[in-house]
Parts: C-alpha cells; structure tokens; sequence
C-alpha cells in the first residue's frame, strides 16, 4: 500500500477557482489534506449573463474560459467540504507584493501554517511581436482575446503575477516554515511545456521561463531545509479553451492520443508533494501525453 502522508497537511493553491488549480485542490482534498484556495478575477467587459450561459452551455472555446476563470472560488471550497473535506477560499490579486503576506495570514488563521505551496496562478494577455499578426481579422478570437503588440503595460503585468508573485510566495512560504522550525515542505510550481517560445504569448513564455528559474534557485538553496521544490509543465490541457476542431488536431499529434484534462495534472502535483516524491527536487515534468516529444 502507497501512503502519500498527506492527510491533514495544509496545502495552499493559488489560481484555484478553475481549471488545473481547481482540480488540484479536489486532489489534495481526497488525500485528507486541508485545503486553501487563492484565486484572483480580472476584472472583465462581458456581462455576468453572457458568462453564465457559456459555462452552462458547455461549448469549449475561449468564450467558456473566459467564464470558468470568473467562477468564485467559493463554490470549489464549498464542493469539497459537501463530500467530506476541509476547505476554504480567499480572492487576492497577488500582482499587489501586500497581499502576499496577508493570503498566509488568511491561511494560517483559517486552517494552519502551510505545508505545501502550489503557485498555479497565472496571467495570460496575448500580443506578439509580429504587426502582422496584432491586426489580422480573426473574429472569433479577437473577440474574446484580442492581440497586441507588446507594451511596458503588458509586459510588466506578465512578469508582476506569473515571476515576481511565484518569487514572493515562495520566499514568504520558506520564512515562515524555517520560523517554525521545520524541517519539511513542498513547493510546486506550474510552468508551460510553451514556456522556451510561444507564438502569440511571447511575455506569457518569457515570464513562465522566470518562474522555472526561480525554481531551479530556491531547490538549490531550501534543499538543506528538507524542502523540495519542482516545476509541472502541462501541455495542452481542457481548461475550456480548446475548441473541438483544435481538441481533435491535438489529440491526433498526442503519443497517448488525447488532449489532457485538469485531473492529468493535479494528479502530478500530488505526486511531487507525496511522500514518494521524496527525492525529487529542481525538476522540470512535462505533463502533457508526450506532446512536446512530438513537436
């Protein structure tokens, strides 16, 4: 029998609300871990009518994840304590450095220090280097996602949540569990398998890049601490933003011969937290069916 040893650790989760973040809460939970869900919504253009018909509709395109990323992260807290589990929920724009403190406040006052950080969170805002590319007629996407050209806005946005943020949260988490004298702790940091170049994401690959870096450092210094640190890249995953045509062009260039859902993931991230993930630490996992070996 396999014990991961999670059961009633604090596991803190950012960008939990949906997608990836939001079904590695509900993994942690089925471990008996006590979970913490951190989640942020950008503030948006499209009414709360038009979202609540995509997410009831269903139909997998940008539209649909635009909606899921606005769900409250309430309603993943209040779904695991319905089948037995311990969790709460806390929104927090982690671009502002203040807030960083305050979220593990938040946590420790609400369940206890934390045991394992999982920094999901993530800022997305295409744009491209290619004037070509910023204003060809693309409806359907320009329409939810419009493309620009990058700006100092742009790119300072990208790198205040996707890099700096990791960077805080992680030295917040290493301060308060040396304080507390322990000798144990798991960080998990998620990437992309895009984060080397991305067409028409270049800040978002450039900043995911960062986060692998920062990564690479704090292994190196928190492994005399007992306190692993990795790195998940997933490949294409259903979050809601692939559309079918697209989900079955993926699918064919996949080696497992799918696109990947959120559960492929967290599945992962309690791997690199579990007990057997011991001897692991400043890895990089491409989590994505062995769709970046084909590319």
């Amino acid at each position: 029998m396999i014990d991961p040893n999670l059961e009633n650790k604090i596991v803190l989760v950012t960008g939990a609300n949906h997608g990836i973040g939001a079904a590695t809460a509900r993994a942690f939970a089925a471990q008996g871990a006590k979970v913490f869900i951190a989640y942020y919504r950008e503030p948006g253009d499209l009414p709360p009518a038009e979202l609540d018909r995509a997410r009831k509709g269903a139909h997998a395109g940008p539209l649909l994840y635009r909606a899921m990323q606005q769900q409250a992260g309430e309603s993943i807290a209040a779904e695991i304590k319905s089948q037995g589990g311990t969790a709460a929920a806390f929104e927090t724009d982690l671009a502002v450095p203040a807030n960083i403190p305050m979220l593990f406040d938040r946590c420790e006052k609400t369940l206890g220090p934390v045991d394992i950080l999982v920094n999901n969170h993530t800022y997305c805002f295409m744009e491209t280097f290619d004037p070509a590319r910023a204003t060809q007629p693309d409806v359907d996407l320009h329409q939810v996602f419009p493309i620009h050209l990058p700006t100092a806005e742009i790119i300072d946005a990208h790198f205040a949540i996707n890099a700096r943020a990791y960077a805080l949260m992680m030295s917040e988490y290493f301060q308060r569990t040396l304080r507390l004298g322990r000798r144990w702790g798991r960080v998990i940091n998620l990437s992309t398998d895009a984060a080397h170049a991305h067409e028409l994401n270049v800040s978002y690959a450039a900043s995911k890049h960062a986060i692998e870096s920062y990564s690479r450092s704090a292994a190196a210094e928190m492994g005399k601490y007992g306190i692993t640190v990795n790195i998940v890249a997933p490949g294409p995953v259903q979050t809601g933003y692939i559309e079918p045509a697209s989900e079955t062009e993926i699918a064919a260039g996949t080696p497992l011969g799918r696109v990947g859902q959120p559960q492929d993931v967290a599945d992962v991230i309690v791997f690199l937290a579990s007990e057997q993930a011991r001897w692991l630490t400043g890895q990089l996992l491409y989590v994505g069916g062995g769709w970046r070996m084909s590319q």
